[in-house]
């Protein structure tokens, strides 16, 4: 690409963009806007481009590929929960009975408050991580396990510090739930609003952690293999 051409793609395009948000920046809000709303494989660069007002040259300049600006969004706004729950963790004493509640706090709140920020991409953000959580693509793992494999890493040794009898199995499989919970009140679908006439909104996130926090220890503590009891009860000739 020529330095014309480059300084072109720079700005999609146009003459005169000083007055407008760069275009790298259009093309991030834009596009994280569309993979929320419609899922990563329904959005097509030529779409992306329009929508951000920019030509299809900027695209491949900034990012080179879809899949590379979907990576880079998701990097820019995650980083700060990830580097949050970090610095919370560091503040628990791991090395003598550390607090459960203290730990799911440090996990959930981040995700929860900074999740739902607009300086950290606000609701958009929140469904586009919902649905690269429940979209099987390679991609969405990819970019899911870059982003918080190493924190989510080091929150799961914590919780095996502060339950050191529940089997390792069992803390994985309640973690997973966790992370369940924690997705579907960020959604915030509006369902539960419906159902109790506003007074249960996972909106408000204080209300929301008050009661999460215990709900979510009570699952970790539960006995373990209670689960495979009543499976095997089930079986049991009547």
């Amino acid at each position: 690409m020529t330095k014309l051409k480059a300084r072109q793609a720079d700005h999609g395009g146009e003459e005169n963009p000083e007055l407008k948000p760069s275009v790298r920046k259009r093309l991030m809000d834009a596009s994280e806007q569309l993979f929320a709303e419609h899922g990563w494989n329904a959005v097509s660069i030529r779409t992306i481009v329009t929508a951000a007002g920019v030509n299809l040259a900027a695209l491949h300049y900034h990012f080179g590929s879809k899949e590379q600006l979907l990576s880079e969004i998701f990097a820019a706004r995650a980083k700060p929960i990830a580097e949050e729950r970090m610095r919370l963790l560091a503040e628990i004493n791991l090395d003598n009975a550390p607090s459960l509640e203290r730990i799911l706090e440090a996990f959930l709140r981040p995700a929860l408050t900074i999740g739902s920020d607009r300086r950290f991409g606000g609701r958009a953000f929140i469904k586009l991580r919902a649905r690269l959580a429940t979209e099987p693509e390679a991609i969405s793992r990819k970019i899911l396990a870059t982003a918080f494999d190493e924190s989510s890493g080091a929150f799961l040794s914590a919780l095996r510090r502060a339950l050191p009898d529940i089997p390792r199995a069992d803390l994985e499989w309640r973690f997973h739930f966790m992370l369940g919970a924690m997705f579907y009140t960020m959604a915030d679908a509006g369902r539960i609003q419906s159902l109790t006439d506003g007074r249960c909104d996972p909106g408000r996130v204080e209300d929301a952690l008050q009661h999460i926090i215990p709900f979510v220890a009570a699952g970790f503590r539960s006995a373990p293999g209670s689960v495979r009891a009543i499976a095997k009860s089930r079986k049991q000739p009547k």
